[in-house]
């Protein structure tokens, strides 16, 4: 099936939404509870199906939903449909602060993300998983075995944390902090290797392993994966007895003087 051609812009520097613009009978397939917004005319329907294949049967749009789940994503895909007369909009957010990034897969073809960050799609992109080939990668890959696939001829938007830093490679290889490994085209070949010797795996800071990427094709990098940001959250959060980590005395043990 081929891909709706949709039309639309990225919004806003860190914490950014896209807004897709849809003709009448255009759809745009989207995570649940991602839409922020949509203008009259628009129609949206819970599928458990991407609709990319227009024969596509219940028994397989189980299967597919099952694969989702999988990935720890949610059941169901949402679809918003342009019902009524002349262009309608949509608005799309990621769930924590981040960029958007814009990929027409008619220019990469198929692309293989971290498990969580598909965000929207024109209708007629292929939504599915893939497992890593190799039991390193997967095991000690940070995402682990399983990556998201998306394939088509048209517009998909994923989002990652942080600034998005894009790298073309042309039979080159690429060493990435395995959590920082956002998105990459398929004919990359994906592997994971030690951080150094054991000195500098267990005290440099930077994790065991590390992400490999070799071969030609482009590669997209997130400065700062979700699951960093909140470690430093909890880190940072107060304790029960009023004091961070790290904090011997300041106004916790003030406030048990008073108390």
């Amino acid at each position: 099936m081929k891909c709706h051609e949709v039309d639309y812009k990225i919004i806003g520097n860190d914490m950014q939404l896209v807004e897709v613009e849809l003709d009448p009978n255009e759809t745009v397939v989207a995570e649940a509870g991602a839409m922020t917004y949509f203008e009259n005319g628009i129609n949206f329907e819970a599928k458990m199906g991407d609709g990319s294949k227009i024969d596509q049967g219940w028994l397989s749009n189980i299967l597919n939903a099952g694969k989702r789940m999988i990935t720890g994503e949610s059941l169901f895909l949402t679809h918003f449909t342009n019902i009524g007369q002349g262009k309608k909009s949509v608005g799309f957010a990621a769930p924590y602060p981040g960029k958007i990034v814009d990929l027409d897969l008619a220019e990469y073809g198929t692309i293989l993300c971290q498990k969580d960050s598909f965000l929207a799609a024109a209708l007629g992109t292929e939504i599915s998983i893939a497992f890593t080939k190799r039991f390193g990668a997967g095991f000690f890959g940070g995402e682990g075995f399983i990556l998201q696939k998306l394939i088509g001829d048209g517009m998909a938007f994923i989002h990652a944390g942080g600034t998005i830093v894009k790298k073309e490679l042309k039979g080159e290889s690429l060493s990435i902090d395995t959590g920082c490994l956002m998105a990459f085209t398929s004919g990359l070949d994906y592997s994971i290797e030690r951080a150094g010797n054991l000195k500098s795996m267990f005290f440099g800071g930077e994790g065991l392993f590390l992400a490999k990427i070799e071969g030609t094709g482009t590669v997209w990098i997130q400065s700062m994966p979700f699951s960093r940001l909140a470690d430093r959250v909890i880190q940072s959060a107060p304790r029960a007895n009023g004091t961070q980590k790290g904090e011997s005395g300041g106004l916790g043990n003030l406030g048990n003087f008073f108390d």
